[in-house]
């Protein structure tokens, strides 16, 4: 069973520092979205279950070739790239029709994880917009993942409860935060990822329209706090004045 997973390059969000009320992002690492490290451990999981192999499909600039040796010492077995400035700031639309081309480039794949939603937009229109693309079933908000025969048995989580979806294989699935805890690789994993297969493209080479649509931030302004700066001078302040605001009970 071959298990695609598609992760998206994103800046470290530990690292990014606010000034006047700005996000800086310069000399930020870039790493792959936390939710997408879901998906990747929901597929390593059922590979370890069922067989088969994990394929990472990301696209991005040419930092994604360093950043996706992160999910391949996760566990991954081998990542397809696709390369190009232009994708950088892409709207969703643009790297659906690009995913969706890859994963026709690659042999069977029975099943193909998201995220949710990315660390960076988190638009959520990514994994539908594939599926739909590709004619293929999609389940959403899955909160664990069971593979029976030739069907996905998927639980997911609405507003109300929960719901248990059966689809047939192949399908596109897209998990919640919770539905698992990422592994951290060892440092072993992390030397061997460097000699794992990975497939790189340029997407010229894809022969894909991938549109010239970018996503434009008009304002990524950080909400305004004022302090009350109250100088305390003892333990015993500190516990008043927290008292005094009501965040300590009395």
């Amino acid at each position: 069973m071959n298990i695609v997973v598609a992760m998206k390059q994103i800046p470290d969000l530990q690292q990014i520092r606010i000034r006047n009320r700005q996000p800086v992002l310069d000399n930020v690492p870039l790493t792959m979205g936390d939710i997408d490290k879901n998906a990747l451990e929901a597929g390593v999981n059922l590979r370890d279950e069922h067989g088969g192999k994990v394929i990472v499909l990301s696209a991005g600039n040419e930092d994604v070739e360093d950043t996706v040796k992160e999910a391949l010492a996760a566990g991954a077995d081998e990542a397809f790239l696709v390369i190009d400035d232009s994708l950088d700031g892409a709207e969703s639309g643009t790297i659906a029709n690009v995913l969706a081309t890859s994963v026709k480039q690659i042999e069977e794949p029975s099943l193909i994880l998201f995220g949710e939603g990315s660390g960076d937009n988190y638009s959520g229109q990514v994994g539908s917009r594939v599926a739909e693309i590709l004619n293929l079933p999609q389940v959403s908000f899955a909160s664990s993942i069971e593979i029976k025969e030739n069907q996905a048995v998927v639980t997911r989580v609405l507003e109300d409860g929960d719901e248990i979806v059966q689809v047939d294989l192949p399908a596109v699935v897209s998990v919640l935060a919770n539905i698992n805890e990422p592994r951290i690789p060892s440092v072993t994993q992390i030397l061997k990822a460097g000699r794992k297969p990975m497939e790189v493209l340029e997407l010229g080479e894809l022969k894909v329209d991938a549109g010239k649509d970018l996503v434009i931030t008009e304002s990524n302004l950080a909400p305004e706090t004022e302090r009350k700066k109250v100088v305390v001078k003892s333990v015993d302040e500190l516990i008043q004045a927290l008292t005094t605001e009501g965040y300590v009970g009395r």
